[in-house]
């Protein structure tokens, strides 16, 4: 019953409209205080949470993504990967696919991939005759590959919580991201060939071409550098991160010229509201996690699943719907530090490999970018194209269907996650 008791208070705390972190905190502390245990262990979790050294790339990527955004990279970016595949069917929208797999490769962030190509592709695709429900779903989708193209935020947030290999965790998103893009690039061109109103531009030159990829090279190479280097061991995630920052700063700032005063402080201030907010619901997830640990949580949920699941396949069932549900009232990071602590203990005993299910996990979490009511990708979305955001959720749907397609083919052919990570 105490299990049911905790899940009902959280849900009624959230429900009531109590920010997620203050929930989580004043639960915890709840908690802590019914055991008769002293509030300095509150205190000495607020240490604790923060205290990794992996934490630190958080704010760092986040900088970097939030310094390329005000910097406006997106349209160069965009321009030169239009002027290869635009003359394709659905040519626009695959221009903005891959864009977004490209800047996903160096923000780690799914909102600020939305926004930095939704504010070029939209306008330009609208303008050629694209629905808007389909442009806005389409660039809502895209951007959840921020969070599972590495470098990604949540992945690293999942390591620090799980202790298990950034490196391997970023390895594992490359192939269920690529695929993902590829399910979304395969969707676009088939629409475009449905509808008859999307049959791709006229070709451009090689000289046009060759233009536009020395004008957005060094966006293309800030990427290579950041993954080639975590991915030859030149330097870890956090240090990464860190190269990533100074060398976006660089790019916007003397070589692009690109980036005003007022936007570095919008980009500073950005990062440094965006952090707080995350690092708190760090802290309070830190503290819940030690009290439901005090009070056995975990173990009740193994025995749960050890009495009425008999198999893997009954559990991730389970995991699934669960998440499928809590992801239409929880934004992606909160179900991630709420989730994953109460079912890693059971992740380990059913010998569920955690590589595969951090990132199984993480496509999961990518639906709720995108489901209403509180999908953060169809607030970005709405914004940029000042519209209902009915208009975005109707564009979502096909994707949703497709991002559930992608996580029964990583469910069924865990290859797709594991191959790249054992074999590099």
């Amino acid at each position: 019953m105490m299990l049911l008791y905790i899940g009902l208070a959280l849900l009624g705390l959230l429900f009531l409209g109590v920010p997620v972190a203050f929930s989580l905190a004043g639960l915890g502390a709840a908690l802590l205080m019914l055991k008769g245990l002293p509030l300095a262990m509150v205190a000495q979790n607020l240490h604790g949470a923060l205290d990794n050294f992996v934490l630190l790339s958080v704010p760092l990527f986040l900088l970097m993504s939030n310094l390329l955004l005000k910097g406006g990279v997106g349209k160069d970016l965009f321009d030169a990967v239009e002027k290869w595949v635009g003359h394709l069917p659905g040519g626009l929208g695959l221009s903005a696919l891959v864009s977004c797999g490209i800047f996903s490769a160096i923000s780690g962030s799914s909102v600020a991939t939305a926004a930095t190509v939704g504010t070029v592709a939209i306008p330009e695709m609208t303008k050629h005759g694209y629905s808007k429900h389909f442009t806005l779903g389409l660039l809502a989708a895209g951007g959840t590959l921020g969070i599972l193209i590495p470098p990604s935020i949540p992945l690293i947030v999942y390591g620090v919580i799980t202790d298990e290999s950034i490196g391997k965790l970023f390895l594992a998103g490359v192939g269920p991201g690529l695929m993902l893009l590829v399910m979304f690039a395969i969707y676009t061109v088939g629409y475009a060939w449905f509808t008859g109103l999307h049959q791709g531009q006229e070709a451009s030159s090689m000289k046009d071409r060759m233009t536009s990829t020395v004008r957005a090279m060094p966006t293309i190479l800030l990427a290579v550098l950041i993954i080639g280097g975590i991915y030859t061991g030149a330097f870890t995630p956090t240090e990464a991160s860190a190269v990533g920052a100074f060398a976006s700063f660089v790019l916007v700032a003397f070589v692009l010229r690109t980036l005003s005063l007022k936007d570095f402080y919008a980009a500073v201030s950005q990062t440094l509201k965006t952090t707080i907010v995350l690092f708190l619901i760090v802290i309070g997830a830190k503290i819940f996690g030690k009290a439901i640990t005090l009070y056995q949580v975990p173990f009740m949920l193994s025995e749960l699943v050890d009495v009425h699941i008999s198999s893997v396949n009954g559990f991730m069932l389970l995991v699934t719907a669960i998440l499928l549900v809590i992801g239409l009232f929880l934004e992606s990071l909160s179900m991630l530090l709420i989730m994953v602590p109460v079912l890693f203990p059971t992740v380990l005993l059913l010998g569920i490999d955690p590589i595969w299910f951090g990132i199984y996990f993480v496509i999961l979490i990518e639906l709720a970018l995108i489901t209403p009511p509180v999908g953060l990708n169809l607030f970005v979305i709405q914004a940029i194209a000042r519209t209902n955001l009915g208009v975005v959720a109707r564009g979502v749907i096909p994707f949703i269907f497709i991002m559930l397609l992608g996580a029964i083919i990583v469910y069924f052919v865990p290859a797709v996650v594991t191959w790249i990570p054992n074999n590099l």
